[in-house]
């Protein structure tokens, strides 16, 4: 069967079509959906099953899987890392939600993805009414993988139309919560206890 398109208001999501998404997470379902940077595709992290699969359709081996998780606050992102430091903290305070991904040391909470012990992990907390009231219904973080093209001057799919073209055999859902940004998250790396720019995207550092 074909993905199920969804359309999602992206300021004020429809309560009834959000339930519809979370059921089929839960059910170990892939979805594609937008953030505050670019469309990112995703599953519960607690589905081995649907890990395994994503790795599949994003054609990389569990080891290399670059993982990056979408909390609903710093409470929860506590349980996934090792510790804080105090500056990483206020930093988070600071930008959070928006465009940013945190590398931090990941706690022994994280699951172990097809049996790979991860030692980092990406911490998002999106300024989007749509992801972040995903993760409060799911009661648990999505792994977000961002949407990239092959197109090396538009790396990233920005039309809903176009990622059901391409995606529509892979996916469960694609979220139309309308067109997608075209720079990704900035992102620090957090390792050392201080933050460290690793890729500069829509998140200004000069907050930094």
């Amino acid at each position: 069967m074909p993905a199920e398109i969804i359309e999602l208001h992206p300021q004020n999501p429809q309560e009834n079509r959000l339930k519809r998404v979370v059921e089929c997470l839960r059910d170990g379902g892939i979805i594609i959906y937008p953030t505050d940077t670019v469309y990112g595709m995703g599953c519960q992290l607690h589905d081995a099953r649907a890990i395994e699969r994503l790795c599949k359709i994003q054609q990389v081996n569990a080891r290399k899987l670059n993982l990056s998780f979408i909390c609903q606050d710093l409470s929860q992102v506590s349980d996934y890392v090792k510790q804080l430091p105090s500056p990483i903290f206020k930093l988070m305070k600071k930008t959070l939600p928006g465009p940013y991904t945190f590398l931090l040391e990941a706690s022994n909470k994280v699951p172990k993805i097809l049996d790979v012990r991860k030692h980092t992990v990406g911490i998002r907390i999106p300024n989007h009414p749509i992801p972040m009231q995903l993760v409060d219904r799911l009661e648990a973080p999505l792994i977000s993988s961002s949407l990239k093209t092959e197109d090396p001057v538009f790396p990233y799919f920005v039309e809903p139309e176009e990622m059901m073209d391409r995606y529509k055999h892979l996916v469960d859902i694609i979220i139309d919560g309308g067109p997608g940004g075209i720079l990704p998250s900035t992102v620090l790396d957090c390792l050392s206890g201080m933050p460290e720019v690793q890729r500069e995207g829509l998140g200004s550092i000069d907050v930094l």
